[in-house]
């Protein structure tokens, strides 16, 4: 891995119970600053899973993963705010249809 590529965070002991980091803690993870964070939400790339104010927000693990691609995105490649919005959606929207081929697959090899 080189040092640009950021590698997956990992917290907590690995069960299965959601975590759920708080706007500081993912600042921190993502090596960005808080308002950087701050104008994905206003932009509605991120929607924190609780609290009005910023000081409430929780965020999950995906949604670091999202902060730490538009970050890549726009200090790389100069891509926009909404244009990280855009490849953010449309990287949801490759995993879904990933996944719904694997299911696809397998239930024609049972059938």
């Amino acid at each position: 891995m080189n040092s640009k590529e950021i590698k997956p965070a990992t917290f907590g002991s690995g069960a299965a119970q959601p975590v759920e980091l708080s706007l500081v803690e993912v600042s921190r993870a993502c090596a960005v600053e808080v308002g950087c964070v701050i104008e994905l939400v206003q932009e509605g790339v991120l929607d924190p899973q609780a609290g009005a104010q910023p000081d409430d927000w929780r965020f999950s693990e995906a949604q670091l993963r999202d902060v730490a691609v538009a970050s890549r995105l726009r200090r790389d490649l100069g891509v926009n705010l909404a244009g990280a919005a855009l490849a953010l959606q449309l990287l949801d929207e490759i995993q879904t249809l990933r996944a719904q081929l694997t299911k696809d697959a397998a239930q024609a090899c049972d059938g």
